[in-house]
């Protein structure tokens, strides 16, 4: 009889401590809380990241070069000034990385027209105007791409009616109809089966801004570099930045 009664109390005891109980919510409550300058500054907080903030703001507003005149997106219809200097800035300083990995040069450089985010201004320019212009943490990447393909890029750059931008390695001529009388590449014609590098950056290589013709491809190659670095980079060489809307994309009436 004990040794039944043993049993039971095991098997009930064991049974109980067993079962999972359900907890969860009775009731969620959400409140809003407004961050503005009302807040209170902690200030053992505020006194840790103070060196670091110093360090930070002297790297952004350390002047790199000077701009004679102010830039924008809208300067031009077919080229900007400011355009030309990104692609022509990311050709430079990308180029030679490239040939270091691959032993071939970068044909011409693409950048989308969203790309652009501010205008640069006449004056002191720091590490601040790139971040302004191109605050997104887009990457160099170049595809190698047959000729038919550059023929779809030279589409898209007729078709958008903007100032998409490229490189001067890369010459345009349309005439008032929007027709293509002619394309260059390093003062050549399109060569069908000949594999041109084309670098762009890694959102318009993902088909961004509608670019869908860098896939699929002969070939890809990440830099791991990023543009806004390239433009400070270039920023550092130039000294003084004068771009000027060229002849790189014309239309001839």
């Amino acid at each position: 009889m004990r040794f039944t009664y043993f049993f039971f109390l095991l098997y009930f005891f064991t049974f109980t401590a067993c079962k999972q109980q359900k907890i969860g919510p009775t009731k969620i409550v959400g409140d809003k809380i407004e961050i503005n300058d009302s807040l209170s500054i902690d200030s053992e907080i505020e006194a840790f990241i103070k060196p670091y903030r110093i360090h930070i703001q002297k790297d952004l507003d350390s002047v790199l070069a000077y701009s004679i005149d102010t830039y924008s997106k809208t300067d031009g219809q077919f080229n900007t000034a400011i355009g030309n200097f990104m692609a022509d800035a990311v050709y430079t300083q990308a180029n030679p990385v490239f040939k270091a990995r691959t032993k071939n040069n970068i044909d011409f450089v693409l950048l989308n027209y969203g790309g652009i985010r501010s205008i640069i201004s006449k004056g002191n320019i720091t590490a601040r105007t790139a971040y302004k212009v191109m605050p997104f943490e887009n990457s160099i990447v170049v595809a190698g791409l047959k000729g038919d393909k550059i023929k779809n890029i030279v589409d898209y750059i007729v078709s958008s009616k903007r100032a998409v931008p490229f490189s001067s390695q890369l010459k345009l001529k349309i005439d008032k109809d929007y027709n293509i009388l002619s394309v260059t590449i390093n003062d050549n014609t399109i060569d069908s089966t000949k594999t041109y590098y084309v670098a762009t950056s890694d959102y318009t290589y993902n088909m961004g801004d509608n670019m869908t013709f860098f896939k699929p491809n002969e070939g890809v190659t990440f830099l791991d570099y990023k543009i806004r670095k390239a433009l400070i980079d270039n920023f550092k060489k130039i000294d003084t930045l004068k771009p000027v809307i060229d002849d790189r994309y014309i239309q001839i009436n």
